[in-house]
C-alpha cells in the first residue's frame, strides 16, 4: 500500500491551466503505475490518465489528450497531472491512485488519495 495526497485544485477560467500534484509516501513508488481519475456531481468515477513505473507509457482519455499531460518524479514520489485549455465540464474531484500494472480500469488501483476539486468556470 501507498499513501497519496493530492494538491493543486482550485477555480479557473475557461481556456486556463491548473497542476495537480500527488505525494506518494513510502519506498516503494517507482513500483507502481500511477494514474488519475476525476468524478463529477451525480456522474461516475472516470479515467484520465495513467503512466508507468519509468514514465515510458501514458495513456489518456480522449477528451483530454493533446490537453493534459502526465508524469511523475520517482526521485521526489510525485506525480503531476498538467492540465492546460480547460474547459467546464472537467469540473470534478481529481483522485491519484496507485496500481501495480498500467491500466485504465479503476478496480484495478489499489490506492487512492482523498481528491482534490478542480473548477472551471464560463
Amino acid at each position: 500500500q501507498v499513501q497519496l495526497v493530492e494538491s493543486g485544485g482550485g477555480l479557473v477560467q475557461a481556456g486556463g491551466s491548473l497542476r495537480l500534484s500527488c505525494a506518494a509516501s513510502g519506498r516503494t513508488f517507482s513500483s507502481y503505475a500511477m494514474g488519475w481519475f476525476r468524478q463529477a456531481p451525480g456522474k461516475e468515477r472516470e479515467f484520465v490518465a495513467a503512466i508507468s513505473r519509468t514514465g515510458g507509457i501514458r495513456n489518456y482519455e480522449d477528451s483530454v489528450k493533446g490537453r493534459f499531460t502526465i508524469s511523475r518524479d520517482n526521485a521526489q514520489n510525485m506525480v503531476y497531472l498538467l492540465m492546460n485549455s480547460l474547459k467546464p465540464e472537467d469540473t470534478a474531484v481529481y483522485y491519484c491512485a496507485a496500481s501495480l500494472i498500467i491500466t485504465r480500469a479503476a478496480n484495478d488501483f489499489h490506492s487512492w488519495g482523498q481528491g482534490t476539486q478542480v473548477t472551471v468556470s464560463s
